[in-house]
């Protein structure tokens, strides 16, 4: 959850994104997150509310807790490594518009 969020997140603040639309890709990301994973894991996004939860339940909460802060932790950093192969500037150049394979030796390539 954490990685696409985060991966929303940059592309919507990405300076070739269209400006002003980050709120609202953002906003309908987190929604959809909510929507799908409170029903199946009664999901908490936030590891502060988790650790204070858990902190008044006491036991097993205490002995799951760090699940909800490294699971987001390795989320977020997968993410980040993910958007930099994907949108980054070097690898936007390094791809093919048009494989020459397919279409010929008259291929535009960037």
């Amino acid at each position: 959850m954490t990685m696409f969020f985060l991966l929303v997140i940059l592309g919507a603040t990405d300076k070739r994104a269209p400006a002003g639309f980050a709120p609202i890709a953002i906003g309908l990301a987190l929604t959809l997150i909510h929507l799908i994973s409170i029903p199946v894991t009664n999901t908490s996004v936030n590891p502060a509310r988790s650790t204070g939860v858990a902190l008044f339940v006491g036991g097993w909460a205490i002995g799951q807790l760090w699940l909800f802060w490294v699971a987001p932790i390795m989320g977020a950093l997968l993410g980040a490594t993910t958007y930099h192969f994907i949108a980054s500037e070097e690898a936007k150049d390094a791809r093919p518009v048009v494989a020459p394979e397919v279409f010929g030796s008259e291929a535009i390539l960037r």
